[in-house]
């Protein structure tokens, strides 16, 4: 994991994210949220990305900070925040090293536990949330199923072609390392005539099982988990492409 990452993708993250209901995802989040043993008012968000989640977290009436690994993610989050008339700080942060003030609670959205590639990398960042939270507060975050990255993503090719963007993805997956390369190309339309620029980014993830993440967990502090199919309070399937994880410390 580096901050490079989304060096290239964050330029266009959001157009390419356009047909996510970061309303719904929000609401989500809060409903989980509100099940807490806790009181939860201290929320911090690690590996926001363009801090669509942050942003409504916050109007929601959450005390709302926010971090990323990559600079290029964060400038995108404070320039929606503005656009959003919304005040919440932003940090560049190794979600794995992890120095935040006492928490309720700890979100990771969208496939930033995927991104940690080892282990040992997966352990210091729920021992570091485990660490800044409060007793009785949340760790939440979800993860791309182990199913999602072999079956789904793993070696195929999927392409956007929008008015202004067209992106290219080529996924290759590695049985023995079990992970998933992706190689994206994008070429983005120049405001001036019809000339296109091409940008070309690679990343990638790890498949964990749930079973392994709860038995990590567990070794970080965390006393309970609970794992959802995504967007759901019901149990996951062999099948199930998004899993939601809430542990409480």
């Amino acid at each position: 994991m580096n901050g490079g990452i989304y060096e290239k993708l964050a330029e266009f993250y959001d157009e390419l994210m356009g047909d996510v209901d970061y309303d719904a995802w929000a609401e989500y989040i809060h409903g989980l949220l509100q099940k807490a043993k806790i009181p939860v008012k201290k929320v911090f968000e690690t590996a926001c990305g363009t801090g669509m989640l942050s942003i409504r977290l916050r109007k929601m009436g959450y005390d709302v900070a926010a971090s990323d690994i990559s600079g290029e993610m964060l400038a995108e989050a404070e320039e929606n925040a503005r656009r959003a008339g919304v005040k919440l700080p932003f940090a560049q942060m190794d979600m794995r090293r992890l120095q935040i003030p006492r928490q309720d609670a700890v979100v990771c959205a969208c496939d930033g536990v995927n991104y940690l590639l080892e282990r040992r990398e997966v352990l210091a960042f729920f021992s570091g949330a485990c660490a800044a939270l409060r007793e009785g507060g949340l760790l939440l975050f979800d993860v791309s199923s182990a199913y999602k990255l072999e079956h789904i993503l793993g070696n195929e090719l999927f392409y956007d072609d929008g008015e202004t963007l067209t992106c290219f993805w080529q996924n290759r997956w590695d049985a023995a390392k079990r992970r998933v390369s992706m190689e994206l190309t994008f070429f983005s339309r120049q405001e001036k005539g019809d000339l296109y620029a091409r940008s070309d980014e690679e990343q990638v993830q790890a498949a964990y099982t749930a079973e392994e993440l709860k038995k990590m967990l567990a070794e970080a502090g965390f006393s309970r988990v609970e794992v959802y199919a995504f967007g759901t309070r019901n149990q996951p399937s062999a099948e199930t492409e998004r899993l939601q994880f809430a542990a409480v410390k």
